[in-house]
């Protein structure tokens, strides 16, 4: 699994490179993210385990697989994992787009993952 990871790390898509540019390093709202990490039996394009947030981007050949797709979703899920996904034309076409909705999904991950404030 891991030697998969590093071959797709490798061999990423014109999509998932400029992604990445902007989610490496913590530039994105001071957050780490990983790429081609391997969860369970899968291997997410990108994840903030802080965040228990996932992003992928998808290609033309995931219009095939969406049983696949949702079967993955569902098991990542159950794990208490949010799944936010694009196509890759979105990604190059529509970057800060995308960078806004990831934006939107960590502020309801922070949401979830914060302690209720107490009542006065």
């Amino acid at each position: 699994m891991r030697d998969r990871a590093r071959a797709l790390r490798r061999g990423m898509t014109e999509a998932e490179q400029r992604l990445w540019y902007h989610l490496r390093a913590h530039r994105f709202l001071g957050l780490k993210f990983r790429r081609q990490a391997p969860l369970g039996r899968y291997i997410v394009d990108f994840v903030c385990m802080e965040l228990r947030l996932i992003v992928e981007l998808d290609g033309g050949q995931h219009a095939g697989q969406v049983a696949y797709d949702r079967r993955r979703d569902d098991w990542l899920r159950e794990r208490d994992f949010t799944v936010l996904r694009f196509w890759n034309h979105q990604a190059l076409q529509q970057t800060e787009a995308v960078l806004e909705r990831i934006r939107l999904g960590v502020e309801q991950a922070r949401a979830r993952s914060s302690p209720p404030t107490p009542l006065p």
